[in-house]
């Protein structure tokens, strides 16, 4: 599991920024197309929604690795 900490002052990140920051997709083009292809869950549900702002307390799940917001 991955641990990603807002930044002070910050009450979310978009779900294509949270994929690339964490390395799990090699810029955010590509992490646009994953979202849009269905294959990233958040909160255990299928998100396609590219600048989806993901908030502390939610999990996102893609290809096996789970990021856990804080």
């Amino acid at each position: 599991m991955i641990e990603f900490k807002l930044r002070a002052g910050e009450e979310f990140i978009p779900l294509c920024d949270l994929l690339k920051v964490t390395g799990l997709c090699e810029s955010g083009a590509v992490a646009k197309h994953m979202i849009a292809d269905g294959l990233v869950q958040v909160d255990g549900m299928v998100d396609t929604r590219k600048r989806r702002k993901v908030r502390a307390g939610e999990n996102v799940l893609f290809q096996g690795q789970e990021i856990k917001v804080i």
